[in-house]
């Protein structure tokens, strides 16, 4: 299956509303590469939050309601990414670069031995299908043009406020 999974954080049981810039930001990637935007959601209340996903742009969900997960623990929600990543071949995982997000991407990354492109602020896909991304570096003095691999899942960890998300759709659904 190839898609562009976006992981949908939580807490208690609620999507932080930055989520859904990142799903915004990847229903351009899913679009220009003809892919279904899959959200991936953890912990508890996930059903819901898929479904609320769903409103907000995700053509797909990927729930899991384990009690492990209830609480962001990095060791087990790595562990699962990796396994969907592994299992699914995504074309693209993204999430926005909060203290979890980014935590959370470069285990999975290096768990997959995948590439990773942090603090993204504007992103395209080149022909080849590789992104090009533009970052900030050097508390934010320059900015930086940075290309990720073709090949493989490419993980990118975009900062938050720097994509809109996308029109809600009332009573939208998606395939979970």
């Amino acid at each position: 299956m190839s898609a562009v999974f976006v992981w949908i954080e939580t807490f208690k049981g609620k999507a932080l509303n930055s989520s859904w810039e990142a799903l915004g930001a990847g229903r351009t990637i899913a679009d220009k590469l003809s892919v279904p935007l899959t959200a991936l959601v953890f912990g508890e209340n996930a059903g819901a939050i898929a479904n609320e996903a769903a409103v907000h742009g995700a053509d797909k969900a990927i729930v899991c309601e384990d009690a492990t997960l209830n609480d962001f623990r990095l060791e087990p929600y790595a562990a699962l990414l990796s396994k969907l990543v592994q299992d699914n071949a995504p074309k693209a995982v993204l999430a926005i670069g909060t203290t979890r997000g980014r935590e959370l991407l470069a285990a999975s990354a290096a768990d997959t031995d995948s590439g990773l492109l942090t603090e993204v602020t504007s992103l395209e896909v080149q022909g080849d299908g590789a992104f090009k991304v533009m970052r900030p570096v050097y508390a934010g003095k320059i900015l930086s043009d940075a290309v990720g691999s073709a090949s493989g899942a490419q993980y990118v960890s975009l900062r938050g406020r720097a994509f809109k998300p996308n029109d809600e759709k009332a009573g939208a659904k998606a395939d979970v």
